[in-house]
């Protein structure tokens, strides 16, 4: 009897030492599973290139995304929107910047896009311009801009702002395929190739280019204006505001002084529109595996670091349309 006793607590023993592998080995797998899973989509690299525009953005974007994946690899190159096109097209990136109208022939090719954010467009000039009272008061028109960029007129400061300041106006744009000239060239009605001066690479680079002459005058994006942190011009820059309705003088919703002003002005709908656009990532056909990822994140969390940074949100509506093409 003691035997039979035995034998079946040695039978039970071995079933329950089975059935404890069992769910230990059911456990172990699905960890390692879910392991996977995750180390899928925390790792990996993602080149991005283009737009100055959405550098700094793209830049803050990349930091706060790899705080919590840290396994993940964000290199972040400018370029010009015609770079971040090209790269995206050819492969050569994952993600590119694009900060103007995207072409049909570019879309012929499958490129693939998102709008993330919206920037604008400023002209500037150098701080310590001598004629900065008057055009601060009286702001410049259009019909000003048109007359130096697309005519090519040789123009004095004084002819622009009424005085007797004989100081000769240079003109800077340009040299890479960029956004903002092109943006710039679609408010005065042409095309980047039809923008008159001095060609300067960049953004920083014609930035740079106008706060060395005194006498120069250009354009900027948004953040390459406006100072991220003062929220003030940067230092030796003065933002021309647009005499939008031509009365002679600018109006206080025309003022444009303070990025916060720029982007009232902006939101308001007085700054002018084509200078005001949206921001694209693009990719041949559609992202894929982290860069997807990183792009659905960026549309979600991440827009909470647009008013951080300084840039403008695309709307709801936008959004959503966006979300429904990079979803899974």
């Amino acid at each position: 009897m003691f035997k039979r006793f035995e034998s079946k607590r040695k039978k039970i023993a071995v079933a329950a030492s089975l059935l404890i592998f069992c769910f230990c080995y059911i456990g172990i797998y699905t960890a390692c599973s879910r392991n996977d899973e995750k180390q899928a989509v925390v790792e990996g690299r993602i080149l991005i290139s283009g737009a100055w525009a959405l550098y700094p953005m793209m830049v803050k974007w990349a930091e706060e995304y790899k705080n919590i994946n840290p396994k993940i690899r964000i290199d972040v190159s400018a370029g010009g929107a015609g770079k971040g096109v090209t790269d995206a097209l050819s492969g050569m990136v994952d993600i590119g910047m694009v900060s103007r109208d995207l072409r049909p022939e570019e879309i012929r090719q499958d490129l693939f896009y998102v709008p993330v954010v919206k920037d604008a467009v400023f002209p500037t000039l150098n701080a310590a311009n001598p004629a900065i009272k008057e055009l601060l008061k009286k702001g410049l028109k259009k019909s000003d801009f048109n007359d130096l960029w697309i005519k090519g007129q040789s123009m004095t400061w004084g002819d622009l702002t009424g005085t007797a300041n004989q100081m000769n106006v240079r003109v800077y744009t340009r040299s890479d395929s960029s956004g903002a000239a092109e943006i710039w060239a679609k408010y005065l009605g042409a095309h980047q190739e039809d923008l008159k001066g001095v060609a300067v690479y960049g953004d920083p680079g014609l930035a740079e280019a106008v706060k060395k002459d005194k006498a120069g005058i250009g354009y900027n994006n948004l953040n390459f204006a406006y100072d991220m942190k003062t929220g003030k011009p940067l230092h030796g820059l003065q933002i021309i505001p647009i005499d939008v309705n031509e009365n002679g003088r600018i109006d206080p919703a025309e003022r444009i002084s303070t990025k916060p002003e720029a982007i009232k002005s902006v939101e308001a709908g007085v700054y002018p529109s084509p200078p005001a656009r949206d921001l694209y990532l693009v990719t041949k056909k559609a992202f894929r595996g982290p860069a997807n990822d990183f792009v659905y994140w960026i549309l979600t969390d991440g827009q909470k670091y647009v008013g951080e940074v300084g840039y403008l949100r695309i709307n709801n509506k936008e959004i959503e349309k966006a979300l429904e093409k990079v979803r899974r």
